[in-house]
């Protein structure tokens, strides 16, 4: 039964009159909540170092056997594919990481942990933003193991010490970005285990069906108009451009406004769909 209130000479729903009185955060409060929430989130990572499996183990892994197993076959050497090779597995790598956020937020989701927020005056982006500025820490181990270990067993980056910065920053922005999909996932999906298996769904053809580890020229007609509008080619080519070259071309900024769009796209999405299970 709805309880109604007079306010002068109009009888007004009491349930309005409570959401009118519910503060709103401004930026600043948005901000420190949000940074509230990202030390909750390294905090958890403390407590549970198997969330670095991924982050520390998959590169090393990854980065050798595709090094060593396809360098002679795709490029005729191993120090010919390195180039090829390494903005690649950043890329994937990327990919990866970002994925766990979707997961870990179902789980958190699942567990209750969420149903606390609620009855906080927080806004409702700090609960997803917070573990993803987290999550940063993460992208970044994950990109400078990855150019460690290519340095490690023969790579030369000729854009230098800029170069190899600004391709690490935008595997990093790429990542962030790119986890507004996975975190929008985890609020619509039912569980952790069908958040991972349509993540993993998602992330297999923008990752293989790209330029990430063979040039675009050697594949089918049809698979090439698809690899050239994949935005992880983008991705690949402008991080090539900067460890390769040490120069910003137009596929860096191709990459950079494809992770606003991304960002801007997803970030509400996944807001508003957070705010209705809430």
């Amino acid at each position: 039964m709805t309880t109604m209130t007079t306010l002068g000479s109009r009888r007004v729903d009491a349930s309005v009159l409570v959401a009118r009185t519910k503060p709103r955060s401004s930026f600043r409060d948005t901000w420190v909540q949000t940074m509230a929430m990202a030390w909750r989130a390294l905090k958890k990572m403390v407590r549970k170092p198997e969330q670095f499996v991924d982050v520390i183990i998959q590169p090393l892994l990854f980065t050798a056997m595709f090094a060593f197993i396809f360098g002679g076959a795709v490029s005729g050497s191993v120090s010919d594919y390195l180039p090829v090779l390494i903005p690649g597995i950043l890329a994937q790598t990327a990919l990866t990481v970002c994925m766990a956020t979707g997961v870990q937020l179902r789980e958190d989701m699942d567990k209750g942990v969420f149903d606390r927020f609620k009855s906080l005056p927080i806004a409702r982006i700090a609960p997803l933003a917070g573990p993803m500025i987290a999550d940063l820490i993460r992208y970044g181990i994950a990109s400078v193991l990855t150019l460690v270990t290519g340095l490690l067993i023969g790579y030369r980056p000729g854009g230098g010490v800029l170069g190899c910065v600004g391709g690490v920053l935008l595997t990093v922005v790429a990542g962030w970005s790119l986890a507004w999909i996975f975190t929008w996932l985890g609020t619509r999906a039912r569980s952790a285990q069908s958040v991972q298996g349509i993540s993993m769904m998602i992330m297999f053809p923008l990752t293989f069906l790209s330029n990430a580890f063979v040039p675009a020229e050697t594949l089918p007609g049809w698979l090439q108009a698809f690899v050239k509008v994949n935005p992880v080619s983008h991705v690949v080519s402008a991080v090539r451009d900067l460890f390769n070259d040490g120069t910003v071309t137009a596929e860096v900024g191709w990459a950079v406004a494809g992770c606003a769009v991304v960002v801007a796209v997803f970030a509400p999405l996944a807001v508003r769909s957070y705010s209705r299970k809430m």
